[in-house]
């Protein structure tokens, strides 16, 4: 009897999670239609990172210090904020007050479809207006690359920053590699951490063939095309010799579009040697001259503290309320999937 009670609450707690993943399925639908109908709506997120910073140094100083020790350094910093607010306020007076630069941080996470891109260039235009010559924009940039196209618009975005003679630092702590590279090289300069992963300069394509099982099969397939190469190859008709080479002439010529790209903004990197699809990790990427200094984006902007104020800006799609419920449900669905898994495997069902 004890048995079937198990089964039974076992199939109750299936059906619940089945009720959960449909209602997740209906709330991406939801989220789907919302974002075509609403674009990228969101809105502008600003950090100033100076005290951010200053606050977890001044939290470890205090749990290492006596009590009179951590007062008296207080005291010391009071005086010393009192006479450099004096000073300014003097400078201001005899209108000689050189303005402090500052360090825009943007962030971008790239996928194979640089879906990032839409976030980048609200940010990028949300801070061009501001910026000046003196200031400075820092991309941390994280990806393994993606589709030309989409990589090839990030890329220009990024080249928004140097056509409004903004210095651009490119920081790289764990991936550049193809498309991902090629933003990168728009740069003033390019840091990297030791071992983030640099290069795969080349370009490839794949596509499964099934002519042969719709042969084997009886079954015919038609592509009627106007144009003599408006179709190379197919995935489900028969591909000729003519249409492979056509294939890879356009495939040899996108990658001659991405070396002039890379030799046009980093002359010095020796193209012929690193166009091989290789990739390099920081050092020996600064050997080959892909980047310029080892570094992390955390010191990089550490060394900043003082002579900048540092700004983090990141733009934040609006959620709408079925964006809100999907992503409550799949939390519960997530936490109900992983009690079922530990209540069978208790019950050695699986």
């Amino acid at each position: 009897m004890e048995f079937l009670i198990e089964i039974g609450t076992f199939l109750a707690q299936a059906i619940i999670l089945v009720a959960a993943i449909l209602l997740v399925v209906a709330g991406v639908a939801a989220i789907s239609q919302r974002r075509r109908a609403a674009g990228h709506e969101g809105q502008i997120e600003i950090r100033q990172t100076n005290e951010k910073y200053r606050a977890f140094q001044d939290a470890v100083r205090e749990s290492l210090e006596t009590p009179e020790a951590t007062k008296q350094r207080l005291k010391t910093e009071k005086k010393a904020a009192k006479a450099e607010a004096k000073e300014a306020k003097k400078q201001a007076a005899s209108q000689e007050t050189p303005e402090k630069s500052r360090l825009f941080i943007l962030r971008f996470e790239g996928d194979i479809q640089a879906s990032a891109t839409d976030s980048l260039r609200e940010e990028i235009s949300a801070v061009l207006p501001i910026a000046g010559a003196e200031d400075e924009i820092l991309v941390c940039l994280e990806s393994p690359g993606g589709l030309v196209h989409s990589y090839g618009l990030a890329a220009s975005q990024l080249q928004r920053i140097a056509d409004a003679g903004i210095p651009l630092t490119i920081a790289v702590d764990k991936v550049a590699a193809s498309g991902g590279y090629m933003m990168a090289c728009v740069a003033d300069r390019i840091l990297a951490a030791p071992f983030a992963v640099i290069g795969s300069i080349g370009v490839l394509a794949q596509l499964p063939n099934f002519h042969k099982l719709l042969k084997k099969n009886d079954i015919d397939f038609e592509l009627l095309t106007a144009g003599k190469y408006k179709r190379t190859l197919t995935m489900f008709g028969e591909n000729t010799e003519e249409g492979r080479r056509k294939f890879l002439e356009d495939l040899e010529d996108t990658f001659a579009l991405f070396k002039e790209f890379i030799q046009e903004r980093r002359p010095s990197v020796p193209i012929d040697d690193v166009a091989t699809g290789e990739i390099w990790y920081g050092k020996r990427a600064l050997d080959k001259k892909l980047i310029d200094d080892i570094m992390t984006s955390d010191a990089y902007i550490q060394s900043k503290i003082e002579s900048c104020d540092i700004v983090e800006v990141r733009f934040v799609p609006r959620k709408s309320w079925q964006e809100k419920i999907g992503m409550s449900v799949e939390g519960i669905m997530e936490r109900l999937g992983l009690r079922l898994f530990q209540r069978a495997s208790e019950r050695h069902i699986f």
